[in-house]
């Protein structure tokens, strides 16, 4: 069995190498993006913590079958978090739900708030964060994604791009459409920005 200390200092695809030789390894990338992956399934649906671990638990098994195909000049966390999007996305297709709820930190809707709508402390105050997740989440999912993985996550426009399977311009103009929208939705609410 790999121990965890062996991965510390190797980057994700130094680990897929290791892994294509010695399966054990797999667990080094499982326990990097486990946390990271979880948060964004969860943020991107509205299911509860169980059936987004179901999901995480797809997503880890999809990415190691398929680990031979992964191409080593791109990123893997951009090529996992592709993978997540996809079965997450799955999901909701086989249920023919939308999702609707999302359970958010405050940092994270500050970060939203501040960088999307150059909003400073004393506009905050005058928004609940009850508004502001009534408006993110009406907000159609291609718009919350991107502002997901962008704001919460810190992916740039070309991880996103990689992320979504989209070009870079379609992204820009998905976030910056994005920022309208729920601009426009607080607006909507009697919260002038």
């Amino acid at each position: 069995m790999v121990i965890s200390s062996e991965c510390i200092n190797k980057t994700d695809e130094q680990i897929v190498i290791l892994t294509l030789k010695n399966q054990d390894y797999y667990l080094c990338l499982m326990k990097r993006y486990e946390a990271k992956l979880l948060n964004y399934i969860l943020k991107i649906s509205n299911i509860n913590r169980e059936d987004a671990e179901d999901i995480l638990q797809e997503v880890f098994v999809k990415a190691y079958q398929n680990l031979n195909d992964f191409d080593l000049n791109f990123k893997f966390s951009n090529w996992i978090y592709s993978i997540a999007h996809n079965a997450t996305i799955s999901v909701f297709r086989k249920k023919k739900v939308r999702p609707q709820t999302v359970s958010w930190e405050d940092k994270d809707l500050d970060n939203i708030l501040k960088t999307t709508l150059d909003v400073e402390d004393t506009s905050l105050q005058k928004l609940t964060y009850k508004h502001i997740l009534k408006k993110i989440n009406q907000l159609p999912l291609k718009y919350k994604d991107v502002l997901i993985l962008k704001f919460v996550e810190g992916k740039n426009y070309q991880e996103i791009s990689d992320i979504l399977h989209k070009p870079m311009g379609t992204i820009a103009t998905l976030i910056n459409r994005a920022k309208k929208s729920l601009k426009q939705g607080l607006e909507k609410e009697d919260i002038k920005l």
